[in-house]
């Protein structure tokens, strides 16, 4: 019978553990750094609705739109420091890579450039959320692994689901590979959801 006692009440901390916040929460007039590529950017959506410019609708925070089309992670990460430390965010909201999968550019490469953007805001206090991109397989629109990797190593929370789901519905979808307005609003809603659960809102 004490057996049973201990083996439940290791249970009840095990499932506690699980479920404590990931995040600080944000101060009041927190910034938040959306950074990434053309799904960061919003191409696809009409003016207004990109996810970052939702996500501030439904955070009551500044979002930072630092998306740029086509851009491959080597040159975002060139690009990251100085906007850190311009906009100094308390999260940044991590999207990048796709354009080294489409391009077909070693993955290697892209998980050791998202590991170093992770290491940037991590060295500065500041707190990441990671999402993973689909692989582009035409038949499985599942996160390239390096995503998970990256976020195991480096313990920040990760969405691989959301951009995953958005894509494989053509009713999301602009064109093959970004969200239109309704697909944003799906992104920016589940970010948010996540923010929320993980304590940073």
């Amino acid at each position: 019978m004490k057996n049973i006692f201990v083996v439940i009440a290791t249970l009840l901390v095990m499932s506690c553990s699980q479920t404590e916040p990931q995040y600080k929460k944000l101060s009041e007039n927190a910034v938040i750094l959306a950074f990434g590529d053309s799904l960061t950017y919003g191409t696809g959506a009409t003016v207004g609705n990109s996810y970052p410019e939702l996500l501030s609708k439904l955070s009551g925070h500044a979002v930072v739109n630092a998306g740029i089309p086509g851009e491959i992670s080597e040159h975002g990460l060139r690009r990251l420091p100085a906007l850190l430390d311009q906009h100094q965010p308390e999260l940044l909201v991590l999207i990048h890579g796709a354009n080294d999968i489409l391009r077909k550019l070693p993955l290697d490469k892209a998980r050791s450039n998202l590991a170093a953007m992770v290491t940037l805001a991590q060295q500065r206090q500041i707190q990441v959320l990671l999402l993973g991109v689909p692989s582009f397989n035409i038949l499985f629109l599942n996160s390239a692994p390096f995503y998970n990797e990256v976020a195991s190593t480096y313990h920040v929370p990760i969405d691989l689901d959301t951009l995953s789901d958005v894509i494989s519905q053509s009713s999301l979808k602009s064109d093959q590979i970004h969200p239109n307005d309704a697909g944003y609003a799906v992104m920016a809603e589940n970010i948010y959801q996540l923010l929320l659960k993980e304590g940073a809102l």
